[in-house]
């Protein structure tokens, strides 16, 4: 938790213990994003408990679970992918879509 209250921090630059939309597009943009206020917005909505407009630690929390959330599956889909590129070259081709197809019951 510790290094999640670090990254908090790092959002909260105020310090006031409360991230809003301006704390969270300055941290997003340093990352190379570029979200809009009302998509800063959604995503403070997404995990806003309270429903105050700004980000709490406890709700910080609970938006970084969903991200780890989302980092998973994202591997399960590369491994998924994976079974499906037998040659590894980056690509699906209609024949390696056509064994798969073919050994799991499709025709």
């Amino acid at each position: 938790v510790s290094e999640y209250k670090e990254a908090f921090s790092l959002f909260d630059k105020d310090g006031d213990g409360q991230i809003t939309t301006k704390e969270l597009g300055t941290v997003m943009r340093s990352l190379g994003q570029n979200p809009s206020e009302s998509e800063l917005q959604d995503m403070i909505n997404e995990v806003d408990a309270d429903n105050n407009g700004t980000i709490d630690f406890p709700e910080f929390l609970t938006m970084m679970a969903r991200k780890m959330k989302d980092t998973d599956s994202e591997e399960e889909i590369r491994e998924a992918f994976k079974v499906f590129d037998r040659d590894n070259n980056g690509f699906i081709s209609a024949a390696e879509l056509r064994h798969v197809m073919t050994s799991t019951g499709e025709k």
